[in-house]
């Protein structure tokens, strides 16, 4: 069985569950995707299967992938992803990854590219909490000294620093599937999950 399916996420919004509990949620867009690659032991040294989703005009997919597709036997697909499975010989190309195979799944991973916040200071980036605010001084949200000085009079690596923030590819774990409509090909998943909306996830049942 393929535990993982790529998706898109639509946004967010809260559902009411049996005790009448609001529940905040973000839909995904999930499946179906289709397998486009088979790999084995045998032929590739690992098993795996690789999943597509997402619909691509044929004159945007180059010479090399338009190959790739007809010799599966596929339509082409815009995504691809290849997913680890126990047995690679069980599963063929053309098969189809559905929200339905979620539909006894408690807890699922997700995983996506957070949104990208460019070059951010200390506090943001690192949660620092900065200097006191009632002083005179100018020094509020610089994040004050780097290092020491005559040993090892040097900045040490891995120090906290201002840089680039977000853009980065994010697993958060074990979030609890709330419902899944197999007719709208939806999956809403308790709380918030890395992107913005129409961003690219892979959902993996935990």
């Amino acid at each position: 069985m393929v535990n993982t399916i790529l998706g898109r996420k639509l946004g967010m919004t809260q559902v009411w569950d049996e005790d009448d509990n609001v529940v905040p949620v973000t839909v995904v867009q999930a499946g179906p995707c289709v397998v486009s690659q088979v790999k084995t032991k045998a032929t590739d040294g690992y098993d795996a299967v690789q999943i597509g989703f997402g619909d691509i005009k044929a004159k945007h997919v180059n010479k090399p992938m338009s190959g790739h597709f007809a010799a599966a036997g596929v339509e082409p697909m815009r995504f691809l992803r290849e997913v680890r499975v126990p047995e690679g010989e069980e599963h063929a190309t053309g098969e189809k990854v559905t929200v339905a195979d979620f539909a006894d799944v408690k807890t699922v991973d997700v995983i996506g590219t957070s949104k990208g916040k460019g070059f951010q200071g200390t506090m943001k980036r690192w949660n620092f909490s900065g200097a006191d605010w009632h002083r005179s001084h100018k020094n509020h949200r610089k994040p004050g000294s780097i290092g020491q000085c005559a040993y090892p009079a040097r900045v040490r690596k891995g120090l906290h620093m201002a840089g680039h923030y977000g853009n980065a590819r994010v697993t958060v774990k074990n979030l609890k599937l709330v419902r899944v409509d197999a007719e709208q090909n939806l999956m809403l998943i308790k709380g918030a999950v890395p992107g913005g909306k129409n961003a690219l996830v892979s959902i993996r049942m935990a």
